[in-house]
């Protein structure tokens, strides 16, 4: 069993499009960092949107901010969140069970240039959408973050490795 097993066997049976990007992409990838969140992209149809929101709420995970989660799956409401209050992400968390799901809304790689280059990867009896090596070095550059560049870093020394391995 993986961390957030539940949520992403759900996905599957509903058929929701999504990718799996952040902490859990890297150690997916071949890194070890520690991470607690699931960051993923999904496709931005109002459909699609619903279709995780209304996971996320049947499997009790709530939102942080003081809005209707569903309100995402519209998306006029999203492009004013997105262009009036900065928002990159939306946060559900599970407070009980420490669990935390962003919703990435805005990010130099969207969902459909990331599923163009998406590294399907087999844990148990799942094969799970991870944003490339590539893809993912994008999404950390130019956040001014510390951790991200360390994990820039790591991740071109997997991309090395695996070049080496060819």
């Amino acid at each position: 069993m993986i961390i957030y097993e539940e949520i992403l066997r759900e996905f599957e049976k509903e058929g929701v499009k999504y990718i799996i990007a952040g902490g859990i992409a890297l150690n997916l990838l071949g890194a070890l960092r520690n991470t607690a969140d699931l960051d993923i992209l999904v496709e931005m149809t109002d459909d699609n949107l619903a279709k995780v929101v209304t996971i996320l709420k049947k499997r009790k995970f709530r939102v942080k901010q003081p809005v209707d989660p569903i309100s995402i799956a519209d998306e006029k409401t999203r492009r004013d969140w997105i262009e009036n209050k900065n928002m990159k992400a939306f946060n559900f968390y599970k407070e009980e069970a420490l669990k935390e799901v962003d919703i990435i809304i805005e990010s130099p790689v969207s969902y459909e240039s990331a599923k163009e280059d998406i590294e399907q990867i087999k844990i148990g009896d799942m094969v799970l959408p991870v944003i490339s090596i590539d893809n993912l070095i994008k999404m950390k550059e130019n956040t001014g973050r510390r951790i991200d560049e360390l994990d820039i870093e790591e991740l071109k020394s997997i991309k090395e490795l695996r070049r080496l391995k060819e």
